[in-house]
């Protein structure tokens, strides 16, 4: 049996080896990838089209999926229970306050330089605007940037998709809102469920299904049905390509050309019917690919576009369900020795954190368990 602790050490890591194998690819088409490398599955990949405020992306670095994630390793590790919609506060002084090495960068500086606009929003609204938490996700554009540092909360809940589910909304409010921060919260839930003993593949995505709502739900559920008739042998990408876009309505839009400018658009709007791409496709993947699991994370970041978050879904969920030994670990260290970071030994140690919270969660069961059964004595010698 998997122990928890290769179990948590293999979704941190795993997460942080898919963004970095996905980050030289983001907003390439399937195509233009097939096109431009053929099939990548390997590090420190140049990016074929520059990205102008980030001009080394690629090259084997982690962007800020994995940066944002290891700040909310750093704020359960200080804390040591549990987060809701406040604890944005301590994620705020981490990104704008510290600095961080930021391997795209070569430089320690403020995380908060390194985020999308839509990340920053969590400044912007909670600080500056001083919202109440609880909803300052309200008015931001609807993406996937909540959901990529939403693993760590998964694995504090390990075994317990429902209550990863719920931290994740509570958290992450004060960042999203409509199907972005629903996709939290299946997201956290889905690598909770990986944590399981021995689940299977069919049981984690019936488990993310079960607790999703709306268009999450109809998206991953539809993804589902469609890849029960795809061949593993053949090339996939597109066609779940156009299921998805269903759900999300992005075409081009996720490029912003600047002939788009100020066309109206539902692109990144708020919708009942609506979903993120990048869950229900890292889902998919995982699916077709459920007996060769590092399979679906090379043939998930060859997918595109928004290539290192798939990458790192995917990465955060198999990691969590096989543990650290299914990645290959000449790989490892070598993400390990570019990126400056010991991810094991970060993992490792948060591990530690998770057991301690654990242990005060089940004492706290304990102890309701107790008053309950006194509750009961005392009434059934009443009557």
């Amino acid at each position: 049996m998997i122990s928890l602790e290769e179990k948590i050490v293999g979704s941190i890591v795993g997460s942080a080896l898919g963004d970095a194998l996905g980050s030289p690819l983001e907003k390439l088409s399937h195509d233009q990838i097939m096109q431009y490398y053929g099939k990548v599955d390997r590090l420190g990949v140049k990016k074929i089209r520059e990205t102008p405020t980030i001009p080394k992306k690629g090259n084997g670095y982690i962007t800020d999926d994995t940066l944002m994630a290891l700040k909310i390793c750093e704020i359960y590790s200080e804390k040591k229970d549990h987060l809701d919609a406040y604890d944005i506060f301590k994620l705020i002084d981490k990104i704008y306050y510290e600095k961080t090495w930021i391997p795209e960068f070569q430089i320690n500086s403020p995380l908060i330089e390194r985020l999308f606009y839509s990340e920053k929003y969590i400044f912007l609204s909670n600080y500056l605007a001083n919202r109440d938490p609880r909803s300052a996700g309200i008015g931001n554009m609807v993406n996937c940037g909540a959901m990529m540092y939403c693993g760590p909360i998964g694995l504090v809940n390990a075994c317990d998709p429902f209550s990863a589910y719920k931290e994740a909304i509570s958290f992450a409010s004060a960042h999203q809102w409509s199907y972005g921060l629903e996709a939290a919260g299946v997201f956290a839930a889905a690598v909770s469920a990986a944590t399981i003993p021995d689940i299977t593949v069919d049981k984690i995505i019936e488990i993310a299904i079960d607790l999703a709502n709306d268009g999450t739900k109809m998206a991953i559920s539809t993804l589902l049905k469609a890849t029960r008739e795809m061949d593993p042998i053949q090339d996939n990408a597109n066609e779940l390509c156009q299921i998805v876009s269903n759900f999300t309505g992005i075409n081009n839009e996720f490029l912003r050309p600047r002939e788009i400018l100020g066309n109206p658009s539902e692109s990144y709007a708020p919708s009942r019917k609506k979903s993120i791409e990048e869950l229900p496709v890292a889902l998919a993947y995982i699916n077709i690919y459920k007996n060769e699991p590092y399979k679906a994370l090379i043939e998930g970041i060859n997918y595109g576009r928004d290539s290192d978050s798939i990458g790192a879904t995917i990465g955060a969920i198999i990691g969590a369900q096989h543990g650290i030994n299914i990645f290959p670990q000449n790989m490892l260290k070598e993400l390990q020795e570019i990126n400056a970071y010991n991810f094991i030994e970060i993992a490792k140690q948060f591990y530690q954190i998770v057991i301690k919270i654990q242990k005060k969660d089940f004492e706290l069961l304990n102890l309701v368990q107790e008053m309950r059964r006194t509750l009961k004595e005392v009434k059934y010698h009443d009557s």
